[in-house]
């Protein structure tokens, strides 16, 4: 599995995502989160908001005994992210993924409490060792510019945006700020959100010729600028993802031909 740098650690491009997990059969999901393991796909996201902390404690099951070999992040909801509202949602969390630490700690969008005290919270917990790095989700450039300017270089390990091949508004402006000042992206929800997965003759045919499926060829696009962290509670589903493909540049003229990044109409989110 090709990786990339992610607050200096080689990272899985492809990863999992766990969101509306607890929707799926629970041992199913835990047996596909345990498959994206064993085939490369370290980097595993979950968020106390999924579930209600439920699909944490199946992620925890789901990595007990390889907790070593995985990229842990999950996130704190904006209406806890005060100082101590923060430092209480991470103990919360690591004790229901039942590990001692995170290796990514995210706020999971902007909220009411100021972003300093957050921020203030993220530094205390890593000078503790309960996470090794924070990052952002949901941040359109002006929000990562105030969380810069609070922070310093290098503090912000990352920002968690929605990216499919329908929606790459985030070329526009977040892209950028992200590549200027080392900060990963990761894209949720890359095989499509609400409107689910897109059907495309231009997309079936660059798969045809690679003898891939449409799934492997939009995530290999998307990863192009992004860590993608599809979701997946279905081993074989896992096995399809995991496979990494390289598209040559007339692939990828073809399904930027066929995906057109929109205007830009601000940071788009679920």
């Amino acid at each position: 599995m090709r990786t990339r740098p992610f607050s200096g650690t080689a990272v899985p491009i492809i990863g999992i995502g766990t969101w509306q997990m607890e929707r799926d059969d629970r041992a199913r999901a835990i047996a596909a989160i345990r498959r994206a393991v064993e085939l490369g796909l370290t980097h595993v996201d979950t968020a106390e908001m999924y579930g209600d902390g439920r699909v944490e404690q199946m992620v925890g099951e789901a990595i007990a005994g390889q907790r070593d070999r995985v990229f842990l992040v999950s996130k704190v909801l904006p209406q806890h992210a005060t100082f101590e509202g923060t430092r209480r949602a991470c103990a919360a969390s690591l004790k229901r993924l039942g590990t001692d630490h995170l290796d990514v700690y995210l706020l999971h969008w902007r909220g009411p409490h100021p972003l300093a005290e957050t921020i203030r919270a993220f530094e205390a917990l890593r000078a503790e060792g309960a996470i090794r790095a924070w990052g952002v989700s949901n941040f359109d450039h002006d929000d990562l510019a105030e969380a810069h300017g609070i922070a310093g270089d290098g503090a912000i390990a990352c920002n968690q945006v929605l990216y499919h091949l329908r929606e790459r508004s985030i070329e526009h402006r977040v892209v950028p700020w992200c590549e200027q000042h080392g900060v990963a992206v990761v894209a949720y929800s890359p095989l499509g959100a609400r409107g689910g997965f897109p059907k495309s003759k231009p997309l079936e045919q660059v798969a045809q010729q690679l003898g891939a499926t449409p799934r492997q060829v939009a995530l290999a696009f998307l990863a192009r600028k992004a860590f993608v962290i599809p979701k997946s509670a279905q081993a074989e589903h896992v096995e399809e993802l995991a496979r990494p493909i390289e598209l040559p540049a007339d692939a990828i003229a073809a399904i930027d031909k066929a995906f057109p990044v929109a205007p830009w109409r601000g940071l788009p989110t679920l």
